[in-house]
């Protein structure tokens, strides 16, 4: 295999499309953002890369404060429309039909329509020449219930997220493994069964006491924008 040698380029993909929201929950304002990734476990933390040109880069920059919502295929068109319309002359809430909430933390609102919000405060500014980078803690993750199967678990695959790849917008394809599988030894048929048991086992006392499986959290205050 033969490789042509480019020029330095952004050709790093694919890259989640997430719509950074920001502003308050009175004057709320979201735009569109592929430069984002975690940077660190412990604490959370992680990073937008956003051009001083932008109106949300002024927003951020004065609060200190942002919140990252997952982009599913259902909310791909409000997203792309974010990417290219700007807040200054735009109430893209509005325009989209997406619903801001109130977070715990933050004064900025999440995206009712996102499976995962994530809150996030500022720590550090970097100007990097085309973008600076927002260094920021994750305060608080947000999550849709409707995505809690029955034992608990956060069943994200289900959401229909999507990624941004070379100008593209992609569906997110089959599950190829799991973390740590191509050193994973096989489970015998004792093992199998007994984890069977097991799964049975704890399926039958979550129906019995559902209340202690799943607790409701505080319903949020919410309100349409204008």
């Amino acid at each position: 295999m033969s490789k042509t040698s480019w020029k330095p380029g952004t050709m790093l993909y694919p890259l989640p499309p997430v719509m950074v929201s920001c502003g308050t929950l009175q004057n709320p304002n979201v735009f569109t953002v592929a430069w984002t990734g975690i940077i660190n476990s412990e604490p959370a933390m992680t990073y937008i890369s956003v051009r001083p040109s932008r109106h949300s880069y002024h927003l951020i920059k004065e609060s200190k404060e942002f919140v990252i919502n997952l982009t599913t295929a259902d909310m791909l068109k409000a997203a792309d429309f974010c990417g290219i319309k700007s807040g200054r002359d735009t109430d893209k809430f509005a325009q989209t039909n997406l619903t801001p909430v109130a977070c715990a933390h933050v004064k900025a609102p999440m995206i009712e329509q996102s499976p995962i919000s994530l809150e996030c405060r500022v720590t550090e500014i970097k100007p990097l020449g085309s973008h600076d980078m927002f260094l920021a803690e994750i305060l608080a993750v947000n999550v849709d219930e409707k995505y809690l199967d029955q034992n608990g678990r956060f069943a994200l695959e289900k959401s229909g997220l999507v990624a941004f790849c070379h100008g593209a917008y992609y569906a997110l394809g089959a599950k190829l493994g799991t973390f740590g599988f191509s050193v994973e030894k096989k489970k015998t048929r004792k093992q199998r069964i007994a984890a069977i048991k097991h799964e049975r086992k704890a399926l039958k006392k979550q129906k019995k006491e559902p209340q202690k499986t799943l607790k409701k959290k505080p319903r949020k205050i919410r309100k349409k924008a204008p």
